[in-house]
């Protein structure tokens, strides 16, 4: 368990008050009402907290993902297929203790895990609460779902406390990171931040969810039930983008070269394009099968070997969660 919250919440305020909890590093005072990129203030506000099927079948398992959907976002990317979230429009101001009660409470709804959806710019608070959930009995797996632009120093808070990184791998480009995530610095930052995950996590560990199939909800399972289930390790997502092959092959060479086969690589081609995307052309449409294939081609060709790949047409507003407040 790490040591740095073990002090009262009233007492890591200060984490806020010259907030440089991501590498924008905006230096508001959230304590005092200002904010920066991200757009939120100190309170934590979400949009969702259920158990959440469409996660990678070692996230979700049969049961669920317990996710927590955080309002708010330190990317903002143009394309963002939780728009209304990322722009905080969306979403419940809650207290930190109601936030240790909704874990606990997704762990008794038999959740495979607690997944922690964009939690960057509220990171000591989470902190804070995750602790205060294990005391009282949370023993589910922590997953730290994010888009890959993250401060090493800030997640050095979470040593000892996450368990699984879900992060993006967006672009190598800065020209890319910059037109679509107002982020020309992102690969770079990027690389130090999955490096600091995988320290933290180490290659994969798999557990059998059996010990735990007496929690399960009884509700129609997305995965067979013995699904094997991330314990422990380190799945990057990259989202195929249309007409960005090239990027995507960058990419998934450099996770190649930087980890081998010690993580797992997540190759998503369910881009939608959503009503923000009208004025970008180049964006206003699906990704071809074409350009899919010759992803997950390269996948193969360059030696990876822990890889999810969508099959089907996935590309469909289904797949976005109904941000409708529930379970806060």
């Amino acid at each position: 368990m790490s040591a740095h919250f073990t002090q009262s919440y009233k007492d890591i305020l200060q984490l806020y008050a010259s907030c440089a909890l991501c590498p924008r590093r905006c230096h508001v005072n959230r304590v005092a009402g200002e904010t920066g990129f991200c757009g939120q203030p100190l309170e934590l506000r979400a949009a969702r907290a259920a158990l959440h099927m469409w996660e990678e079948p070692c996230i979700s398992g049969a049961a669920g993902s317990g996710t927590v959907f955080f309002s708010g976002c330190n990317l903002r990317c143009v394309y963002c297929q939780n728009f209304d979230i990322a722009l905080g429009q969306t979403g419940r101001e809650i207290s930190p203790d109601r936030l240790v009660k909704i874990f606990l409470n997704l762990q008794q709804k038999g959740a495979a895990n607690i997944n922690l959806v964009t939690p960057t710019h509220y990171l000591p608070t989470i902190a804070w609460a995750l602790e205060q959930a294990r005391q009282e009995g949370l023993y589910l797996p922590v997953v730290y779902n994010c888009g890959g632009y993250e401060s090493v120093e800030a997640l050095r808070m979470l040593d000892g406390l996450v368990d699984i990184y879900l992060p993006d791998l967006k672009y190598v480009s800065g020209e890319l990171s910059s037109r679509y995530s107002h982020a020309e610095d992102y690969f770079g930052k990027a690389r130090l931040a999955l490096d600091e995950m995988f320290r933290q996590v180490g290659a994969p560990e798999f557990y059998s969810p059996a010990a735990y199939a007496e929690n399960s909800p009884p509700h129609a399972a997305v995965y067979p039930p013995d699904t094997p289930l991330l314990r422990r390790g380190m799945i990057v997502r990259h989202l195929v983008l249309p007409g960005h092959v090239g990027d995507s092959k960058k990419v998934l060479h450099y996770l190649r070269d930087a980890f081998g086969n010690d993580i797992y690589v997540s190759v998503m081609c369910q881009y939608t394009p959503l009503r923000h995307v009208a004025g970008l052309p180049e964006l206003n449409r699906r990704v071809t099968p074409a350009e899919y294939q010759r992803v997950t081609d390269y996948c193969l060709r360059i030696g990876m070997e822990n890889v999810y790949i969508q099959e089907g047409d996935v590309a469909q507003d289904s797949f976005i969660p109904p941000f409708d407040l529930s379970g806060l």
